[in-house]
């Protein structure tokens, strides 16, 4: 049975450390259950995968309407993550966490919650939405934004040209920012 560690910093993320069986032909784990999860009525309707070469960070990326369920398949990646939903416990609270594939986990994020992650070497991430690619819901926030002060363990990272030019929180307007539901 995977072990469920809610992440303090943040509500609502959750980290589940993976059940890993191995034998002389490889090595099998479950990587997802949707009973694992709090929000029991969420429909898995798209499965991703990003690859990555070393020194590559992707994000801040946020959505109003989308939650996020990741699995790294191969390598090592810093997660950062933010709590941008006015009226959370944890509103604007900040924190990273090392994923590797020698540590088969996953990871559970809430919409509203901005992500992303530094590939701290080459990498290969799997990730489940409950929505579908919608470009409108689909928002950032720079990486290196000094109101965050994510950590990231990189000085100079390759970023796409859309992540290079996200807005600092500051200059998002408030309807672009997401709510606590409820």
């Amino acid at each position: 049975m995977p072990q469920f560690i809610p992440f303090e910093p943040i509500a609502g993320v959750v980290m589940v450390r993976l059940q890993s069986f191995a034998d002389e032909r490889g090595r099998f784990l479950e990587t997802f259950r949707k009973s694992w999860f709090p929000q029991r009525s969420w429909e898995i309707v798209q499965t991703n995968r990003s690859d990555s070469a070393a020194g590559v960070l992707r994000g801040l990326h946020y959505h109003h309407r989308q939650v996020d369920y990741w699995y790294l398949a191969r390598g090592r990646v810093r997660v950062g993550l933010a709590d941008l939903r006015a009226g959370s416990l944890s509103h604007l609270a900040t924190a990273t966490i090392d994923l590797s594939e020698a540590e088969p986990a996953g990871l559970y994020i809430p919409s509203g919650v901005a992500h992303g992650f530094a590939a701290l070497t080459d990498a290969t991430l799997i990730y489940v939405v409950d929505n579908y690619y919608d470009g409108q819901d689909e928002l950032g926030v720079r990486w290196d934004d000094p109101a965050l002060g994510v950590d990231w363990g990189v000085s100079d990272p390759i970023l796409s040209a859309r992540d290079a030019g996200n807005p600092l929180l500051r200059d998002i307007p408030p309807e672009k920012l997401p709510r606590q539901p409820g």
